[in-house]
């Protein structure tokens, strides 16, 4: 059984942040018509043997809105790094030229761009449920303390309602979280 009063909302107000900082990190893969060096972190590629991310083999920049330059430090990556590109999930047509690949970013459709805005709403409501899930269980623990006579009626009042104000809260974050990343998607 959790503890103290002051542990149960330390718990939740971190598991609250994490699931924020998750579903921060999940919009960030979603991909906008724009180009960010951060859209290839999630790809690996085979490195003498090893699985190492592209951004540790080979310098990422953009060079405009719509294209990603990678520059891989070792000649016989290139082709390496430039199949990884191709194979993954982005749908992006990587062209070399010497050791230099270019990504260009296609333009979305607005079909794409209104499936795109219905996974980061699906996204944020399931941080939310995560979310509310956190207080549900933070409450539990807060009414066990209670029922055990460990803290007064008062106690467990205020606690409930500070880690509803943490829910409050996170719940937000998480809604600007979304409105920003539409707003990204349907920004032409």
């Amino acid at each position: 059984m959790a503890g103290s009063i002051a542990e149960i909302k330390k718990q939740a107000t971190e598991k609250m942040a994490k699931s924020v900082d998750t579903l921060k990190h999940d919009l960030a893969k979603v991909r906008t018509g724009r180009a960010h060096a951060g859209l290839l972190d999630h790809l690996r590629v085979d490195y003498y043997g090893t699985e190492m991310p592209i951004n540790q083999v080979a310098n990422i920049t953009l060079s405009d809105a719509r294209t990603i330059s990678v520059q891989p430090w070792e000649k016989k990556m290139v082709q390496i790094v430039e199949k990884a590109i191709r194979d993954s999930d982005l749908g992006v047509n990587p062209a070399t030229s010497g050791d230099m690949i270019r990504v260009p970013m296609p333009a979305l459709t607005e079909e794409r761009r209104k499936e795109l805005t219905k996974i980061v709403k699906h996204e944020g409501e399931n941080a939310k449920v995560a979310v509310r899930n956190i207080r549900r269980d933070a409450n539990t623990h807060l009414k066990a303390l209670l029922k055990e006579s460990e803290v007064s009626e008062d106690e467990e009042k205020r606690a409930q309602d500070e880690v509803q104000k943490m829910t409050d809260k996170s719940i937000a974050d998480i809604d600007k979280l979304v409105g920003d990343k539409e707003k990204e998607l349907m920004a032409v």
